[in-house]
């Protein structure tokens, strides 16, 4: 059994509410264990987002057997005021194109810009 993550010091851009939501967007059986693992969180800290997002109508689960089947719900809205209007969808379509190893890196056809000096 592996141990607890690696913690990661200093701020980030994305919550961890939505690296959990997004991994579970592509993966709705993933185990929360799975889920800690790839988010560097530990279980009991997904479970806690889990039941928040479950609690505020964004996610809901049905058990099949010994898993849980996760359910996005697409079309509710963020929280925060400053992103009144977009909807969880729109959020993780952001970070979908964000984790294609294409937007990370330039095509091998695409030259990188020159830069003066």
């Amino acid at each position: 059994m592996g141990g607890a993550p690696e913690p990661h010091t200093g701020w980030t851009f994305i919550t961890n509410h939505a690296r959990v939501l997004a991994v579970i967007a592509d993966n709705q059986n993933a185990r929360v264990r799975d889920i800690a693992a790839h988010c560097r969180l530990t279980e009991r800290a997904v479970q806690k987002i889990i039941s928040d997002l479950e609690h505020s109508g964004y996610l809901s689960h049905t058990r099949q057997g010994r898993t849980n089947a996760y359910q996005i719900e697409p079309g509710m809205i963020l929280r925060h005021p400053a992103e009144a209007g977009l909807t969880v969808a729109s959020l993780l379509g952001m970070l979908a194109r964000v984790d294609t190893p294409h937007a990370a890196a330039p095509h091998a056809d695409q030259a990188a810009p020159a830069r003066d000096g």
